[in-house]
């Protein structure tokens, strides 16, 4: 056994729901020390997905969120199905919710969702479409949305558009050079 610490001593996973897990760990931080328990929800990696239209616009979609009791502007989103590629799980996500096929696909990067208290990992794409396929029906309660970058930053500006890993997302695109945004 490891001398190093911390030390996991022991873990146990609770079964929530088919989304989602408990994993309770019981943490030792140096020798002698007696264990602490830390809990995590344990869930599938997300998927981020910055998009851009032939015209240059960014589909957004407006939902209701039951765990903030409001519904939200956000990217286009979605979990990562276990054994699925990023690029064929976030262009899934962008077709099911907006109706645009993705083209072109660049991966710019994954991250930790949130270290405190998740485990999994938010990958972020862009994709540029192509146009919206002409039967698409948004999925009942969802309301899809293009806006030009200068509006995006609007509604960021004004508190409209808050989901704080899709900010990341859009921070990494203009870190990439994907995209510009007005200032």
């Amino acid at each position: 056994m490891s001398e190093e610490w911390p030390k996991i001593t022991s873990r146990k996973i609770i079964k929530i729901s088919q989304w989602m897990d408990v994993m309770a760990r019981e943490v030792e931080f140096s020798k002698g020390d007696a264990p602490q328990t830390y809990y995590a929800v344990s869930q599938l990696d997300y998927l981020a997905i910055l998009a851009v239209t032939p015209d240059g616009r960014i589909p957004i979609v407006h939902q209701y969120r039951p765990a903030v009791e409001a519904f939200t502007w956000e990217l286009p989103a979605g979990l990562l199905e276990k054994g699925e590629d990023a690029a064929q799980g976030a262009s899934r996500e962008l077709l099911e919710e907006t109706g645009y096929p993705a083209k072109n696909v660049r991966f710019l990067g994954s991250a930790s969702a949130c270290t405190g208290r998740l485990n999994n990992q938010v990958h972020t794409l862009f994709m540029e479409t192509g146009e919206q396929v002409a039967d698409f029906k948004p999925e009942p309660g969802l309301t899809v949305a293009l806006k030009t970058p200068a509006e995006l930053v609007a509604m960021i500006r004004a508190g409209e558009f808050v989901q704080q890993l899709h900010l990341g997302a859009i921070m990494l695109a203009e870190l990439k050079g994907v995209l510009a945004l007005p200032r």
